[in-house]
Order: structure tokens, then C-alpha cells, then sequence
């Protein structure tokens, strides 16, 4: 299965000059927890992520207000994948860098769809493929802590 297949086309997108408060707001509209970050309103090209867990820790945590620019808390340089790549890209994207969701980029790197933890495991279920055993050995490696952490 290709990623095209999986993916949440179109997501909402920011950009690095958003406000943590319009981000927010988005997800809770959007219902997520993840939104790639795109170098300009008028372009897709991907310059970064921004979580929930972001906003907490290096938002809400440090006390910055509302108005903070979302690329000030932002995560540079997101590892991201083709929609024409593998779904074992996805996962090996996602064991490798403990991410629970990966940007779907074009040739252009433009972003055209985001993969969830979740979404991978609809498709095993939908699909028996693959197994549940490795599902569930995925989701353990992209849940590993991190060594010191």
C-alpha cells in the first residue's frame, strides 16, 4: 500500500508566523494534534511541524503568550515521506524518529496529506496487512523512550 492510500489528504497548514492561539484553534476545529507548517500562506512547501505536545511544553510550559509566532516553538525540518513511497517507509520514519505522524510531501515537496499512529492501525485492521504482531511492534518502536530521556 502506497501512502497516497492512507494519508489524510489536504490537512490545515500554518505557517511560521501564526500565533500559538490561531494554531490551537485550528486543531481543536480541525480536530488534531498535528499541523505541518508551510513556508507562506500562498505555498505548500513544508518548513516544519507543530504538535499539541509543542504547544504545551515549549508554549504554555515556558509562559509565552497567545500571540507567540508558531515558528518559535515549531519542529524544523520534519522528516517527511513521498505519497508514493511504501507504507513500511511511513513506519520505518516513524520507528526511526519516534514521531506518531509523518507529512506526505509531492516531488515539490509540497505538502499534500499527513499519516497518523492511528491511521496505520485502520489499515491493518481493515486490511490484515500488516499483521497485527507487527502493528503492534511499530507502535512499540515509535513509543520507545528515548535512551537518557
Amino acid at each position: 500500500m502506497k501512502a497516497r492510500e492512507l494519508m489524510t489528504p489536504d490537512p490545515a497548514l500554518v505557517t511560521p508566523s501564526d500565533s500559538l492561539q490561531r494554531v490551537s484553534q485550528l486543531m481543536l476545529e480541525h480536530d488534531c494534534g498535528c499541523l505541518p507548517v508551510v513556508s507562506a500562506a500562498d505555498q505548500r512547501s513544508v518548513v516544519g511541524v507543530v504538535t499539541d505536545r509543542d504547544i504545551a511544553v515549549r508554549g504554555v510550559a515556558e509562559g509565552r503568550p497567545p500571540s507567540t509566532p508558531i515558528g518559535e516553538i515549531m519542529t524544523p525540518n520534519p522528516d517527511c515521506c513521498r505519497a508514493d513511497d511504501d507504507l513500511e517507509q511511513v513506519e520505518r520514519v516513524m520507528s526511526d524518529r519516534q514521531v506518531r505522524r509523518v507529512v506526505i510531501v509531492d516531488g515539490a515537496g509540497e505538502c499534500v496529506g499527513i499519516i497518523a499512529q492511528a491511521d496505520l492501525a485502520r489499515a491493518s485492521r481493515r486490511m490484515q496487512e500488516p499483521s497485527p504482531k507487527q502493528m503492534v511492534d511499530v507502535l512499540e518502536s515509535i513509543s520507545r523512550p528515548i535512551a537518557g530521556s
